[in-house]
């Protein structure tokens, strides 16, 4: 091999010395990040005697080795990336991330499954959760709060793929929001004056529509004063100033003989704690009827998001959600939900990927069998200007279920 070729070949050196840097760690106690690249950048430099390797190589070769030992090896680029808010690795074969709104594919991939599979391990042993071929889906997160997903052979035929959401740094609140024109100032004066009444709000939506950003804006309503419970499957919640809160997460079945902790039981253990308002990030299953439970127990003021195409579709979904916790005539889950909820905010993506507020609608009562529901706001779209679609946030009825408000004073 020629000179020319070894100093274009950072893999190959990269393969090598990562090599000599697992011979040199001192695995009988928890090294510090600065320790390790210590041992890399001394490797490095006795490499470069030997081969001519280029200052821009070697910066290269000296990060991706301290994230393949420390951190998620090529995937930690794009995690520290603020302007990537998801990665997509689909086997060893294709990386994809969306980034600035923007779905592409990315020029680096996995040099082979083991090691997409260690990367994988790493995350899920991160959280405290197991995946295998015996379990091959599991949801887990990052030190910064990213939602990732795991899907494992037999299921992923393709090899392991691995998703991860990443939620920005700084949580995005009401007035990026409105200056993205997700919403109105209108609404948001409207919406505030609900949380500080405690009316009980449902967010609904698409994937990626905005339903956890969305939850954490409006959560900047409650009164700092106020006992806060959030549950979730994983923590994403960013709920910021308030002092008495309580955050819990679900906790899967495992090797130890661990019982699973799921949202249910989570909810019923809520109740025990004096919340002023429970938060439960997505209702996905049976928890819908402790939901809605604890929605008519007194605790007013909850929130929580859940996937669907419209208003009147969560609604459908609620029903079908309590019948796979508790078999109940439809007469009297109407009724639940009915005297449960109060307002569904529902969110969706546009043709040209902005995420907009496309409805706020109130819950008002059953007639004839049917939850009655009554479209406060709504989205109206007004045309295409240079492929962005144009239009605002219409006023269309208004809220007669006033009660809550006026015993709040706001």
């Amino acid at each position: 091999m020629g000179m020319a070729d070894e100093c274009g070949n950072v893999k190959m050196h990269k393969k090598n010395l990562k090599a000599m840097v697992m011979e040199r760690l001192d695995f009988s106690r928890q090294m510090t990040d600065e320790e390790i690249k210590d041992i890399i950048d001394e490797l490095i430099i006795a490499r470069s005697k030997e081969y001519m390797i280029g200052l821009k190589d070697r910066g290269r070769l000296r990060q991706e080795l301290f994230y393949s030992i420390r951190k998620l090896d090529i995937l930690q680029e794009l995690i520290d990336d603020n302007d990537v808010t998801e990665i997509m690795v689909n086997g060893t074969e294709e990386i994809f991330i969306e980034k600035s709104g923007q779905v592409m594919g990315y020029g680096m991939r996995f040099e082979s499954k083991e090691k997409l599979e260690d990367v994988i391990q790493k995350i899920a042993a991160g959280c405290n959760r197991t995946v295998n071929e015996a379990s091959p889906i599991v949801d887990a997160r990052l030190e910064n709060g990213a939602r990732v997903n795991v899907v494992l052979s037999p299921v992923a035929l393709n090899g392991p793929a691995l998703t991860i959401r990443r939620f920005p740094d700084k949580p995005i609140g009401m007035r990026e929001l409105m200056e993205w024109g997700s919403i109105t100032e209108e609404a948001v004066s409207f919406l505030s004056r609900l949380v500080r009444a405690k009316y009980n709000i449902f967010i609904s939506g698409g994937t990626g529509s905005g339903k956890t950003t969305f939850l954490n804006a409006l959560s900047a309503f409650i009164p700092r004063d106020e006992r806060i419970i959030t549950i979730e499957d994983n923590a994403e919640l960013q709920i910021q100033n308030i002092p008495n809160l309580v955050r819990m997460e679900t906790r899967n079945a495992n090797v130890e003989g661990c019982k699973p902790i799921g949202i249910r039981d989570l909810i019923k253990t809520s109740l025990r704690m004096r919340p002023d308002r429970i938060v439960v990030g997505e209702v996905r299953g049976g928890e819908a009827i402790d939901m809605m439970q604890c929605l008519n127990t007194g605790h007013d003021g909850s929130m929580s998001t859940g996937h669907a195409n419209s208003s009147r579709d969560m609604l459908s979904r609620l029903e079908t959600m309590i019948l796979m916790g508790m078999e109940l005539p439809l007469t009297a889950i109407r009724q639940q939900i009915a005297s449960g909820l109060d307002i569904i905010i529902h969110l969706g993506r546009l043709r040209d990927k902005s995420r907009k507020v496309l409805e706020i609608a109130e819950i008002d009562g059953v007639e004839g069998g049917e939850i009655k529901m009554r479209t406060l706001y709504e989205f109206q779209e007004e045309g295409e200007d240079g492929g962005k679609v144009k239009g605002r946030l219409v006023k269309k009825d208004e809220l007669r279920g006033v009660g809550k408000l006026r015993a709040a004073g706001v």
